[in-house]
């Protein structure tokens, strides 16, 4: 069947193709970040790519439309997973289970306008740790927050933890006026903050979701302010209407608790406290945190006797891939599936944007994927030598040693050289080495030239290439 005509062979929108090395480097990453994963008691789990649509229904708020739905097959009317928490609280509900740390790394995919460039697809990886159970207050929330630091210093990445409350912020739209029934889609605009400008978030707040204006100039004079955590806690705690409110009240609790435990993992100098963070999904209940970047010296207000600066005040540089990580607690969650509601907190890294980021100081030269070539001279009444390249590559893998050959009966000199470019060792061989029983191993140049006679290589014997590939490998790369 022929291609119809205008097709553009290309992959869907918002997608991309991995391979080669840049697989194996993503592979690395999912491997530095499981590795902690395993080392704070986590169960992996796997779930289906799809879920029936009823159980992720009134779960993602506004973003509800950026699901993706699946024609009926068969009677069930079925929607790609969103994220990995809902199916996570579905199988908690199913099985019945009141107690488990668990984790999950698995591709999820939304509707989303994408930019690649920015870490930002429709179909991507997360990967998710969270823990359920009934704890004591904050910490299992201060353990997550623990294993967020630990992945980024894995990751050699300097990030900063913004953390908010949703009692706090439910507190705070009280005081500031927003009715009841206003309160999710206010703090679905509220969460635009790190996208644009508070004059934007303000015009959607008054002209899109009705909000009297002089309310949301209120929420902006709280919102804009963020900072060290001790400050901020002082802020909210010394004004009189916050401290009236309950829910104000319960979520001024539990964060001088995790500041109390934040401070025994040695965390808290990863924190800051950002009234304007909202976290648009509509299952968080307590404790909500973005990961971003910026080092905390790049993102923390500077406390005077001013008071707190604002973020328009700072002008903060923006960060181009947002969030790298997100989560928070959602303790009503696993309740909407079954009779028994289950505590929840957890975190989704964005292992796309991580790449991205990471992207900028990867050398992708620095380690090359075959560490020997094995060559053969072979000349005119020479049969190429091929079973022989074979045998010695066999040997080589045998060991574990990335090795390669050309897949030619007969290839010529300058070929195998050229297919060599760049790789640190090469075995070569002709008729004389190979009836003594013995290859040459040559360390290769940056710019290795057939014709290089002057270093012809080592002779050893085939009982003892592994152990001299493995010498040559650990100068070779160490130089």
């Amino acid at each position: 069947m022929s291609r119809r005509p205008g097709f553009e062979l290309k992959t869907p929108k918002g997608t991309r193709d991995w391979v080669g090395s840049d697989l194996a480097w993503r592979e690395d990453i999912f491997q530095t970040i499981s590795s902690v994963f395993k080392r704070h008691g986590g169960t992996p789990l796997d779930t289906p790519v799809f879920e029936l649509k009823e159980v992720l229904a009134e779960k993602y708020g506004e973003d509800a439309h950026l699901v993706y739905d699946l024609a009926d097959q068969g009677g069930e009317i079925c929607s790609l997973r969103f994220d990995l928490t809902v199916p996570f609280a579905r199988w908690l509900a199913m099985k019945k289970i009141t107690h488990v740390k668990r984790y999950q790394i698995a591709k999820v995919y939304r509707r989303d306008q994408p930019a690649i460039s920015r870490g930002r697809l429709r179909e991507f990886h997360q990967c998710d740790f969270d823990i359920a159970g009934l704890y004591d207050p904050m910490i299992a929330d201060a353990e997550i927050l623990s294993i967020i630091a630990e992945v980024f210093e894995a990751l050699d990445l300097k990030i900063t933890i913004k953390i908010n409350h949703r009692q706090i912020l439910d507190g705070l739209f009280a005081v500031a006026g927003v009715p009841d029934e206003k309160m999710r889609s206010i703090s679905s605009a509220l969460d635009k903050m790190d996208k644009m400008s508070w004059s934007e978030v303000k015009r959607e707040m008054v002209q899109e979701k009705g909000l009297l204006e002089e309310v949301a100039d209120r929420i902006g004079d709280y919102v804009r302010r963020s900072g060290d955590i001790y400050e901020v806690l002082q802020f909210l705690e010394s004004n009189p209407g916050f401290s009236a409110n309950e829910n104000m009240k319960a979520g001024l609790h539990d964060m001088r608790l995790l500041v109390s435990y934040l401070e025994a993992l040695d965390v808290v100098n990863k924190v800051s406290f950002d009234l304007s963070l909202a976290r648009g999904l509509d299952y968080y209940s307590g404790l909500i945190f973005e990961i971003i970047t910026k080092p905390p010296s790049g993102n923390v207000a500077v406390v005077s006797g001013e008071g707190i600066q604002s973020s328009e005040q700072r002008k903060p540089e923006p960060s181009q891939v947002g969030s790298i990580a997100a989560g928070g607690r959602y303790d009503s969650l696993v309740g909407m599936y079954g009779k028994r509601p289950i505590p929840c907190v957890g975190v989704s890294f964005g292992v796309d944007r991580i790449c991205t980021v990471l992207e900028e100081r990867r050398e992708k030269a620095q380690k090359p994927k075959i560490d020997v070539y094995i060559m053969a001279f072979s000349g005119k009444d020479s049969n190429g030598f091929l079973l022989e390249r074979m045998m010695v590559a066999r040997q080589l893998w045998d060991a574990g040693i990335r090795a390669e050959f050309a897949a030619k009966v007969k290839p010529n000199l300058p070929q195998q050289f050229k297919a060599a470019k760049d790789l640190p060792l090469a075995v070569i061989f002709g008729q004389d080495e190979l009836s003594a029983g013995q290859v040459r191993l040559k360390v290769l140049l940056p710019d290795n030239d057939e014709n290089d006679t002057k270093d012809r290589g080592q002779l050893v014997s085939r009982e003892d290439l592994v152990e001299e590939v493995k010498k040559l490998l650990k100068i070779t790369i160490s130089n």
